[in-house]
């Protein structure tokens, strides 16, 4: 680089706006939804090209919907730097989750036009959240090259098939290896917050398996269908989310939840003959989240016994845990102190595209706090400061693997 790092400064007042700016681009209702593949999810991906443009990165958008941003090195070298987030959003999300990690990567960009030996690429990875049930970070699985083919004829809940949301030719749009991948993000728990300390050097990100539960009976009349003759699959859900939860509570797993849950007929008089369920199993062991879907395997199968339901078990998506490289995590630390900042070494309980794309390169991530650890919701909110300070230690670190690709 031609300039001292400590010379180097992102626009913190155009980074809030850019971020209230991007915010706009929501459903109505509360907090921000802008679910993958959506008339709003189009216009922020139109946005956030139009300031890589203005920041003078050449764009374009890949078959996965990716929004890709590159900025020429003056070296030639084969690997490019990679930073990024994601764009859309869960039902009712906060204004951070994602779009934070996008917006301080181009002010990155803009902070060091000119002064890079890498080429590099900011992204804005497509449908991160899973959106309507179709598997989550679809568009970083895809630049990784592990995007299952099976996935692309599969239907959301809306019945589209992911292939008709994108096109044909998705698989083509794996990348190459990269130097490095680093992201931003928001917290989304309380570690950071709870300790008052402003930067968190992730040092691993847990491993998340989905699954979804189909339970089956016969829906019948709720006034007369006697009580000891009734097949409730409502009844038989309730006792399987129930051992979704034991699964963390017993110590199989760190978490196991149940958060969306569709009933057939859904009718007050009529006794439930159909439940769809979602589990979500994470932990930093991928062989502990594999024995806890064996073991609701079992518990559902004893379940159905006991109530004559019928139920289908399948495994939606695997998402590794990963642990983040040992040279990025120890430059998140210089990079805060250089800055007069704090920093606490923390694992991610959320899954993020960083782990999808260590299949590239060495990843690494920062954290800024959540205000009280909620993200998923209206009330997610991050210090003004804070959000300006990490993208400060983004530019920092981006700048420093630059000049020295490893510790």
């Amino acid at each position: 680089m031609n300039s001292p790092a400590a010379e180097l400064r992102v626009d913190g007042v155009r980074l809030l706006s850019r971020l209230d700016e991007l915010a706009a681009r929501s459903a109505p209702g509360p907090g921000v939804t802008r679910l993958a593949y959506s008339a709003e999810d189009e216009a922020a991906r139109a946005l956030v090209g139009s300031w890589l443009r203005e920041a003078g990165l050449q764009v374009r958008i890949d078959t996965a919907g990716n929004v890709l941003g590159t900025l020429p090195g003056s070296a030639g070298l084969p690997r490019p730097l990679l930073t990024g987030s994601h764009l859309d959003t869960v039902v009712m999300g906060g204004t951070l989750d994602g779009a934070y990690g996008v917006v301080a990567a181009i002010e990155v960009a803009e902070s060091l036009r000119g002064r890079l030996r890498h080429d590099l690429v900011v992204a804005a990875w497509s449908n991160e959240e899973g959106a309507r049930s179709t598997p989550g970070m679809v568009g970083s699985r895809a630049a990784a090259g592990t995007l299952e083919p099976a996935w692309l004829d599969s239907p959301d809940d809306d019945g589209v098939p992911l292939r008709a949301r994108l096109g044909a030719d998705v698989l083509t749009a794996r990348m190459g290896p990269v130097e490095a991948y680093l992201e931003l993000h928001v917290e989304q728990g309380p570690v950071l917050d709870t300790a008052g300390t402003v930067v968190g050097a992730v040092e691993g990100i847990t491993g998340q398996l989905v699954g979804a539960i189909d339970v089956r009976s016969t829906a019948n009349h709720a006034g007369t269908t006697p009580m000891a003759l009734r097949q409730d699959a409502l009844a038989a859900a309730a006792e399987i989310v129930l051992a979704i939860e034991r699964l963390a509570l017993d110590g199989a797993v760190r978490v196991a939840t149940c958060g969306h849950i569709r009933v057939a007929p859904n009718v007050r008089n009529t006794i439930p003959g159909r439940v769809l369920l979602s589990v979500d199993l994470r932990d930093m062991s991928d062989a502990r989240s594999e024995a806890a879907w064996s073991a609701l395997v079992a518990v559902v199968a004893a379940v159905d016994d006991r109530r004559g339901t019928r139920s289908q078990l399948k495994v939606v998506s695997r998402v590794a845990a990963v642990d983040c490289d040992p040279c990025l995590v120890a430059l998140v630390e210089r990079a805060a102190a250089a800055r007069g900042l704090g920093a606490l070494r923390l694992p991610s309980g959320a899954g993020h595209d960083a782990q999808v794309l260590s299949m590239l390169g060495p990843v690494g991530m920062v954290f800024v706090p959540s205000v009280a650890g909620v993200s998923h919701s209206p009330g997610e909110r991050t210090e003004s400061a804070h959000l300006i300070a990490g993208a400060q230690v983004l530019l920092d670190v981006v700048a420093a693997v630059d000049d020295q690709p490893r510790c």
